[in-house]
C-alpha cells in the first residue's frame, strides 16, 4: 500500500527550526530505540551535556529545561525515534514546574504535542499564547498547524497567511505549501516548497532535507516519479540517511517498478526508523516479488503493536491496512469512527469512508468520501475509494470519472489497489 496519509499529517513540523533560527539483511526486522541511539549526531550529544550542565548550574531556572527540550525533539525529527518526545515531553514539564508561564517552553510542548497528533491540545496552548504574544509567528504556526490537522482548513489558511505576510521565511513557505496541496493547487505547492528549501537555513541540514523531502512527496503525489526520485536523492545527499527521503524514495522506485531496488532502500529506511509506513510498503514490496514468508514477516511486525512496533506504532494506519486486506473490519470502523471524532480532516474522512464500504455502510461511505474530496486534493487514493464507493451504488458514470482520475493523477499510487483500479476500469468499460 503505497500512501502517504500519515506523512501528510506530520508534514507542517518545520517548528523547531524556525524557533531557534527564524531564517543489510534480505530479512529485515525492527530496530528499537537503540539503534537511533547511534545515530545521534555528536552536536546534539553535545547540546544535551551542555544542557544538563546550565540545569545544574540553575537549578531553579527553566532555561537549561529549554534547551534540553529543543535537544530532544531536534534528535526525534533526525532519527525518527518517537521517544524522544516522551524525553522532550518531562523536560519541558520540569520547566514549566518552575515558571509555568514560561512561553518558550509552552511553545516547545505545543511542537510535541502536534508532533503526537494531540491537535486539539496544541491549539489550546495557541490561544493562549496568542492572547499575549498575537502576531509571533510561531504561535501562528501552531494555530495553522492544529487547525489544519483538525479540518478545520479555512482558519489554518488565515494563519498560514499571516506568517506569510509578517516572515516569508522556510516555516512560513512550508505551511503555505502543503495547504496549497490540499486544495490540489499542485503548482503552487511546488513552488512553495521549493522556496521553503532555499530559505531554510543551510546549517540546519534536517531542516533542508525535509523540505526537500516534502518537495519530493508532493511530485510522487501527483505521478512524477522522476522529479520525485531527484528530489529524494537531493534530500539523501543534504542529510545522508534521511529516514524521510529514504521512505520516499523506496516508494518512487516501487512506483516506477524497480522493486529490488525498493526493497534495499526500504529496508535501509526500516533500519533507521521503522515506522508504520516503512514497515507496511517493505511487506508490501516483498508480496510483489512473491517473497510470501517476509510480507507476512513484516505485516505480522505492524500488527504486533506495541510490543513490536514501541512507539511507533498507530492504530489509526492499522484501519486504513486492515479495510485494504479485508481484515479486523469492526475494528477498523470503530478506530475510523473515532479517529474522525475529534480529527475531522480529509483523512480521517477517507478512512473511515473506506471502512464503512468495507462493511457494506455504502450510503454512509458515500457521505464521508464526500468529505474527504471536498477541497479536491490531488491524493489518488482517495478518488479510488471514492470510485469503489460509486460503484456500489451503481453510480457506473461517477464511478469511471474517479478511478480515471486517481490513474491520472498517480497511475502506481499503490502496488495493489492501482491494479484494481485499472482492471474495474477496463471492466466498466466493457459493459
Amino acid at each position: 500500500m503505497i500512501n502517504n496519509i500519515f506523512l501528510n499529517k506530520l508534514a507542517f513540523l518545520t517548528l523547531v527550526s524556525a524557533f531557534w533560527s527564524y531564517g543489510c539483511s534480505n530479512s529485515s526486522v525492527v530496530v528499537e530505540t537503540e539503534a537511533s541511539v547511534a545515530s545521534i549526531s555528536p552536536e546534539r550529544q553535545q547540546a544535551i551535556q551542555t544542557a544538563e550542565a546550565l540545569i545544574e548550574k540553575l537549578p531553579d531556572s527553566p532555561t537549561g529545561y529549554r534547551a534540553l527540550a529543543t535537544a530532544f525533539i531536534r534528535i526525534g525529527r533526525e532519527t525518527g525515534d518517537p521517544t524522544n518526545n516522551e524525553k522532550a515531553l518531562e523536560a519541558i514539564e520540569k520547566g514549566l514546574s518552575l515558571n509555568a508561564n514560561d512561553q518558550a517552553l509552552l511553545k516547545l510542548k505545543a511542537t510535541v504535542f502536534l508532533s503526537d497528533h494531540r491537535f486539539d491540545e496544541a491549539r489550546e496552548i495557541g490561544k493562549k499564547l496568542q492572547k499575549d504574544i498575537p502576531n509571533d509567528n510561531y504561535v501562528l504556526g501552531i494555530l495553522a498547524d492544529a487547525n489544519a490537522e483538525l479540518g478545520n482548513y479555512s482558519v489554518a489558511a488565515d494563519f498560514a497567511q499571516q506568517m506569510v505576510d509578517a516572515r516569508p521565511d522556510s516555516s512560513s513557505y512550508a505551511r503555505a505549501a502543503h495547504l496549497r496541496s490540499l486544495y490540489g493547487d499542485h503548482d503552487g505547492s511546488v513552488e512553495m516548497y521549493k522556496l521553503a528549501a532555499r530559505t531554510a537555513d543551510p546549517s540546519d541540514k534536517e531542516a533542508v532535507a525535509w523540505c526537500l523531502a516534502q518537495l519530493g512527496n508532493e511530485l510522487w503525489n501527483n505521478g512524477k516519479y522522476d522529479e520525485s526520485l531527484k528530489v529524494y536523492n537531493e534530500s539523501l545527499q543534504v542529510m545522508p540517511g534521511y529516514h524521510h527521503a529514504l521512505y520516499g524514495k523506496g516508494r518512487t522506485l516501487a512506483s516506477q517498478g524497480d522493486l529490488a531496488g525498493a526493497k534495499v532502500i526500504l529496508i535501509e529506511a526500516q533500519n533507521r526508523s521503522a515506522g508504520i509506513d516503512t514497515v507496511l510498503l517493505l511487506g508490501d514490496v516483498y508480496r510483489s516479488l512473491g517473497d510470501s514468508g517476509n510480507a507476512a514477516k513484516q505485516y505480522a511486525i505492524a500488527e504486533g503493536g506495541d510490543e513490536t512496533m514501541g512507539a511507533h506504532y498507530d492504530e489509526h494506519r492499522m484501519a486504513l491496512f486492515w479495510a485494504d486486506n479485508d481484515k479486523n473490519l469492526d475494528r477498523a470502523l470503530e478506530v475510523a469512527k473515532a479517529d474522525y471524532a475529534v480529527i475531522k480532516d480529509i483523512y480521517a474522512s477517507d478512512i473511515l469512508a473506506w471502512s464503512l464500504y468495507k462493511k457494506g455502510m455504502f450510503a454512509e461511505a458515500k457521505t464521508q468520501i464526500t468529505e474527504a474530496m471536498r477541497l479536491k486534493s490531488n491524493d489518488a487514493r482517495i478518488y479510488y475509494h471514492a470510485g469503489m464507493i460509486d460503484l456500489s451504488l451503481n453510480d457506473k458514470a461517477s464511478a469511471k470519472k474517479h478511478l480515471q482520475r486517481a490513474i491520472n493523477l498517480n497511475p502506481k499510487f499503490d502496488l495493489f489497489k492501482a491494479v484494481s483500479a485499472q482492471e474495474t476500469l477496463k471492466a466498466l468499460a466493457q459493459n
